[in-house]
C-alpha cells in the first residue's frame, strides 16, 4: 500500500492562460467534482488585503470542477482560523498531478468574526476590457458573487472542515 502523499501543482492563471501564481499542495480528497488540497506557506507573504501571512500558515484548499469559485481556509501555526479567501474563477481542470484554474479577479475575504470584504472589483473591470470578456462571462461572475455573499452570510463556510 502506498501511503506517500500525492503532491499537486496548482496554477492560478490569467484569462489569457498566463500563470499568475503557482504552488504545490498535498492531495487530501479527490471525489469528483470535489477536490481538497492542503498546503503550508514555506515563506512569509505580505498581502495587500490580508496583511502578513506567516511561514507555517496552513491552507486548506477546496475546488469543484463544476463551480465558478474556489475557497481557501487559512489557519495560523497554532491551528486557529486566520481567514477564508474565496476566488471567483472558472471551473478548474485536474489531471491528478496539476490543477489549473482561471482566476477572475474578484475575491472575498471572510474574517473569523464573520465580516466579509469583496476585493478587486476594479481588477475585474480592467481585465474585462483588456481581455474583452463576453457579456455572458460578466453576468456569470456577478451571479456567482451574489450567490457567494448570500451563502457566506448564511454561514455556508462553516461546513468546510479543515
Amino acid at each position: 500500500m502506498n501511503s506517500r502523499p500525492i503532491t499537486v501543482t496548482v496554477n492560478s492563471r490569467k484569462y489569457d492562460g498566463a500563470i499568475r501564481r503557482t504552488w504545490n499542495a498535498e492531495l487530501v480528497t479527490c471525489e469528483p467534482p470535489f477536490i481538497k488540497l492542503i498546503g503550508v506557506f514555506d515563506k512569509t507573504v505580505e498581502h495587500s488585503d490580508l496583511g502578513v501571512i506567516e511561514t507555517g500558515t496552513t491552507s486548506y484548499e477546496y475546488f469543484w470542477t463544476d463551480r465558478w469559485h474556489n475557497i481557501f481556509r487559512f489557519h495560523n501555526r497554532d491551528g486557529s482560523l486566520r481567514n477564508f479567501y474565496v476566488n471567483l474563477s472558472m471551473p478548474p481542470t485536474f489531471d491528478a498531478q496539476t490543477l489549473d484554474y482561471v482566476d477572475l479577479d474578484i475575491d472575498i475575504v471572510v474574517w473569523p468574526d464573520g465580516a466579509l470584504d469583496v476585493l478587486d472589483r476594479d481588477d475585474f473591470e480592467a481585465n474585462a476590457k483588456l481581455f474583452d470578456y463576453a457579456d455572458e462571462l460578466k453576468q456569470r461572475v456577478e451571479a456567482e458573487l451574489e450567490y457567494l455573499v448570500t451563502m457566506i452570510t448564511a454561514g455556508g463556510l462553516s461546513r468546510l472542515d479543515p
